[in-house]
């Protein structure tokens, strides 16, 4: 027996509240940032994050596409980006142990815990490849301009641009931030050492907290490049406010003297 899953990153954010409100089945699990279905009359399972990320276990093409479409409704800024992961459980009841491989894990036996953990953990990978990507486009939208610093010795980027540009980063920094709780441990896991285990093998595989780390490393990179341009269009600003304070001096010496 398997079971196949998908996770798929459809928004920046949901409003779980208004979803949970409106979507007519009953909760297995959830909290004010997640909430878990088990579909027991179709054997399908389903895991909605706040952070724009819904995760299917059984679900067909058909049901896929019109549950997202579905989703849409409950969606905070769409992303445009074809994010998603696939992965498999496999039911072997010979096994004694839960076997973590790169793309499918070996159960003896299921029950929805078990899937809430492998579920998670998917989706925690794919909110984090859109992080990923997001920070991406700002560092090589940085790397223009320190090209432009090294072939021209200044930059063109003007102050309104520059504010937008810092405006997104922040932006994207206070969104991961915001998702840090993504990276904690559910509570299902701390009386239970065998989904302790599971989920410290899940989060090994998909390279969780590396990936999280190499993400705040790649937005120190860009805060800090922020930094030095902010600097130079302060020194641009300053120069050009002392050549008109210059201009406006020799203007008031010229007209003194025409007039003297």
């Amino acid at each position: 027996m398997e079971i196949q899953i998908e996770a798929v990153q459809i928004a920046e954010s949901f409003n779980i509240k208004k979803f949970r409100a409106e979507f007519r089945a009953e909760t297995f699990s959830g909290s004010t940032s997640e909430v878990f279905y088990a579909l027991t009359e179709n054997n399908r399972y389903l895991y909605v994050f706040d952070y724009g990320v819904v995760v299917f276990a059984n679900y067909d093409a058909v049901a896929k596409s019109e549950f997202i479409q579905f989703m849409r409704n409950y969606a905070i800024t769409l992303v445009n980006l074809d994010l998603s992961e696939e992965y498999r459980i496999v039911v072997d009841e010979k096994l004694n142990k839960i076997l973590v491989k790169n793309d499918f894990v070996s159960v003896p036996q299921i029950d929805s815990s078990l899937l809430r953990i492998v579920m998670l953990n998917i989706g925690q990978s794919v909110a984090l490849e859109h992080y990923e990507v997001l920070t991406d486009e700002l560092i090589s939208s940085s790397k223009h301009y320190i090209m432009e610093l090294e072939n021209r010795g200044k930059l063109s980027i003007s102050k309104k641009d520059l504010l937008k540009y810092i405006g997104r980063v922040l932006n994207v920094k206070n969104s991961i931030v915001d998702n840090l709780y993504i990276l904690d441990d559910p509570n299902l896991v701390w009386d239970n050492e065998e989904l302790n285990l599971l989920n410290r093998n899940l989060k090994t595989n998909f390279d969780i907290n590396p990936r999280f780390k190499d993400l705040d490393y790649r937005l120190q990179i860009v805060e800090n490049n922020l930094t030095l341009f902010t600097d130079v269009l302060n020194v641009r600003e300053s120069s050009r406010l002392e050549w008109i304070v210059i201009i406006l001096i020799a203007l008031e010496i010229v007209i003194a003297l025409f007039f003297h």
